[in-house]
């Protein structure tokens, strides 16, 4: 441990490792329940959509195809990483040394190439060009884009879900809370609304006791 920090190569496998379990953990989420648990894999439940596919429970028996072959591709990807990262590992080192005036533009070009190419709308560009100033405001300005991202994505499910169960109920709100699964799903769902903002507001209250004692 004393020497992580220096560049000691624990000290660098350590962080990487666990970065890949995470990456391969995200997934059980995602096609179990049907939940992103991070951007990328909302960006990946938005695509499954597209295609018609909806990770879930029901997703292992009405597509076992495709989920043993996104079980067995991680399998693949890691082997393929081995290969590809012990021989080109300097290659990479030197990619990671191109200036950030040059990085940009490519992969702005990229981008704009492969969102064209998609659908041959130059209206997608467009799309595309303003929610990444809208992305780029929201970080100069501090707010995460991750939230947004996942409501975009999950605010049809519950929508849809919203709707089914409101004609079920014929319109009664109460029916949220008259089921013990459903009235602890929102309270603690309160709980993690409210939890973020209460050391916020404990602060300005020390500070204006502060004041009120100056």
């Amino acid at each position: 441990p004393e020497r992580f920090g220096k560049g000691a190569i624990e000290g660098v496998a350590g962080p990487e490792a666990a970065n890949n379990a995470a990456a391969g953990g995200a997934f059980i989420p995602l096609m179990t329940l049907g939940i992103p648990p991070n951007v990328v894999m909302a960006l990946l439940l938005g695509a499954f959509v597209i295609h018609g596919l909806q990770p879930g429970p029901l997703m292992i028996t009405q597509n076992p195809g495709l989920f043993w072959g996104i079980i067995a591709s991680m399998y693949i990807g890691n082997i393929m990483l081995l290969i590809l990262n012990l021989p080109l590992i300097g290659m990479w080192v030197q990619l990671l040394k191109l200036p950030y005036n040059v990085l940009f533009p490519l992969i702005l070009l990229f981008t704009i190439v492969g969102v064209y190419c998609s659908s041959n709308n130059v209206f997608d560009v467009y799309v595309m060009v303003g929610f990444g100033v809208i992305g780029y405001l929201m970080r100069k300005f501090g707010y995460e884009p991750a939230p947004l991202v996942l409501a975009f994505v999950l605010g049809p499910l519950l929508e849809n879900n919203l709707r089914k169960s409101l004609i079920l109920s014929q319109g009664d709100l109460m029916t949220f809370v008259q089921r013990p699964i459903s009235a602890i799903c929102l309270v603690i769902a309160a709980i993690l609304l409210i939890g973020p903002l209460l050391p916020s507001l404990r602060k300005k209250r020390e500070l204006v006791a502060l004041d009120e004692g100056a």
